[in-house]
């Protein structure tokens, strides 16, 4: 395992278990994001990098009882916090890296990731990797619950050129691994980008 995903699971193991009370209020604005998906009764869906699952009740409501939901996190805590919150009811969670996906190319009809750019260890390879598990016309939705400018404000950083999630960076880095941008988001409460699984 790299040291990077030894830091991003010892980061998030330790922080599993409230992870939820410290951030009660996201519920609806992670349910008006996937709203913006525009997902169909019996769609399959990714979480990736789904932490305690907080997106896979909105994502099941969408998909309905005939649709596929799929969590995958790198960190067992998170996934066992997901079960103690009774999450997966509404999808099976995986143990896993979007790196290396345990799911069949062009098998999926969308990927929802929350908060999951700024954790990418190879952000073009790993953006290819989704891309790798969603059929030709589907979607994705990068999504985090406030915008870029009050996340580093929240963490007393400035926000840089060098920015991933900057519209004039993402939008070449989603073109360069199989994703055409189609919407881009970024407000106090919430950033959210769309795009399409080219053919």
């Amino acid at each position: 395992m790299s040291d990077n995903h030894t830091h991003v699971q010892e980061f998030f193991g330790a922080r599993a278990a409230d992870w939820d009370s410290r951030f009660p209020d996201d519920g609806p604005a992670y349910a008006a994001a996937i709203a913006d998906m525009g997902l169909r009764p019996g769609d399959r869906v990714l979480d990736a990098g789904c932490g305690t699952g907080r997106a896979l009740p909105p994502l099941r409501a969408a998909v309905g009882p005939s649709g596929t939901v799929v969590g995958v996190d790198l960190t067992p805590e998170m996934l066992q916090a997901a079960v103690n919150a009774g999450r997966d009811r509404d999808g099976q969670l995986l143990l896993g890296d979007v790196a290396t996906l345990p799911v069949r190319s062009e098998s999926l009809d969308a990927v929802f990731g929350a908060g999951l750019v700024s954790h990418l260890h190879d952000p073009a390879e790993n953006l290819r990797e989704l891309a790798r598990v969603v059929r030709a016309g589907g979607t994705l939705a990068l999504f985090h619950p406030i915008g870029r400018a009050a996340l580093a404000a929240r963490h007393g950083r400035q926000l840089t050129p060098d920015d991933l999630r900057a519209e004039a960076n993402l939008r070449p880095l989603l073109a360069g691994s199989g994703w055409r941008m189609t919407s881009y988001v970024d407000e106090d409460d919430r950033f959210l980008v769309l795009a399409v699984r080219e053919g």
